[in-house]
């Protein structure tokens, strides 16, 4: 059965999940306080770069529409998801505001039975507040229902229509048929668990693919030492099916909007509850030691050989994607722009969101890559976008002022590199 379903934010994940639902043949209302952002939509114009989901927008567009009008968004609907943004505060804490904004906006508004589907990632608990608050505003019958999301930035449709899983947290038979209805089209595991345990799924799953990769991130430390290679280490260990190749890749550390505020707000659940998440809490001085020995590497070769000039490949949190929420190329650079040497950065599309983020000192950007690295000192890689595997290196390395080449995501071969003349460094190796 095809359902009426209100979208409740057209952020990355509220924009996405419209998208695939009008795919899917729902109905689709999607509503946002931002009336640039809901002209610009109407007239199928994206802000955020996903790739696929522009002409997602334009093929389904008969299931799919934008408004400001947030009493006919939700009068329209049987289902309402929210989707709203819950970054982390200073103290690492989740910031509740605009979630919290939209339960009570939705619950003034309701004028008979819907299901409420907290998506947006909120603390455990934050269930229990929603029914609260709802129940002061409206004395009627409605559903409270946890679906949190698992998109992969860079492959979030596929991500959204052939998931692992799908997680529904939910009280009650009722809203359970309702939500089970709405995503029968899609062949995965259904799996129906209370409302607080499917809160706690999304952060539990971050936090631990993030542990991999700061376990994986040690191991190459000590390959460095004992003339190991991580690469071969993580698969030999990435073919053992308990542990699986994902999330082994060797770097210079996680980012990103999801894993860095989830550890954080897992880490506040625990502390909340007067539990000492110690892993986890090393698993994040994992990561920022893991930039910092990276930053110790530049420096190092730029002494040794009087530079001045570092070249920057990739400036996104990982490839095709515009985020550079807690991107790791941006936390390397900004130590490099108060020391007073030159950056010279390229990335494919973060560009734009790259320049709000740095400050205007001592950096500049390219529409090319090989250009960006141009009487360079040193290249850094840190970002694996595709094409920089398609580039001639012996031109790069030929226009650069010294060959030095720190590769902090593995990207290309190390006997290559050094046959064309580079002095080639990877991690972990």
């Amino acid at each position: 059965m095809k359902r009426n379903i209100t979208i409740i934010g057209t952020g990355y994940v509220g924009l996405t999940t419209g998208a695939c639902f009008a795919y899917l043949g729902h109905k689709v209302l999607c509503f946002d306080k931002d009336e640039v952002k809901i002209e610009r939509l109407k007239k199928k114009i994206v802000s955020i770069y996903e790739p696929g989901l522009e002409d997602f927008l334009k093929k389904y567009e008969r299931n799919i529409k934008f408004t400001k009008n947030l009493n006919n968004a939700i009068s329209k609907s049987e289902v309402v998801f929210i989707t709203v943004g819950t970054p982390s505060k200073k103290n690492g804490s989740i910031d509740m505001m605009h979630f919290k904004e939209s339960i009570k906006e939705v619950a003034n508004r309701l004028d008979g039975y819907k299901v409420v589907v907290n998506k947006s990632t909120v603390p455990v608990g934050a269930g229990d507040w929603v029914k609260n608050e709802i129940k002061k505003h409206y004395n009627g019958d409605f559903s409270v229902i946890s679906n949190p999301e698992f998109l992969k930035e860079g492959s979030a449709i596929k991500d959204f229509l052939e998931p692992d899983r799908i997680i529904i947290g939910v009280e009650d038979e009722k809203s359970k048929e309702i939500m089970l209805d709405i995503y029968s089209s899609i062949k995965t595991q259904k799996i129906i668990t209370d409302i607080k345990s499917a809160e706690l799924i999304k952060y539990t799953a971050n936090a631990f693919l993030a542990t991999k990769i700061s376990f994986i991130n040690e191991i190459a430390n000590i390959c460095e030492r004992v003339g190991g290679d991580v690469k071969k280490v993580a698969e030999g260990i990435g073919a053992d099916k308990r542990i699986g190749k994902d999330f082994l890749s060797a770097g210079i550390g996680y980012g990103g909007s999801c894993f860095p505020k989830d550890i954080d707000g897992l880490i506040k659940i625990a502390d909340h509850k007067k539990y000492n998440f110690q892993i986890l809490k090393a698993v994040m001085k994992v990561n920022k030691n893991q930039q910092k020995n990276f930053i110790r590497k530049i420096k190092q070769i730029l002494k040794k050989i009087n530079g001045d000039t570092i070249c920057v490949w990739g400036l996104a949190f990982k490839p095709n994607t515009d985020d550079v929420r807690k991107s790791s190329a941006i936390e390397i650079i900004k130590p490099f722009q108060k020391l007073d040497y030159k950056i010279q950065a390229y990335d494919p599309v973060a560009t734009k969101n790259a320049k709000r983020e740095l400050p205007q000192k001592n950096i500049k950007f390219y529409k090319h890559a090989f250009l960006a690295a141009k009487k360079a000192d040193v290249l850094v890689l840190a970002t694996e976008w595709p094409e920089f595997s398609e580039i001639n290196m012996q031109k790069v390395k030929n226009s650069m002022r010294h060959p030095y080449f720190l590769d902090g995501r593995n990207q290309f071969d190390s006997g290559e590199m050094e046959k064309i003349g580079f002095y080639y460094k990877g991690i972990g190796k």
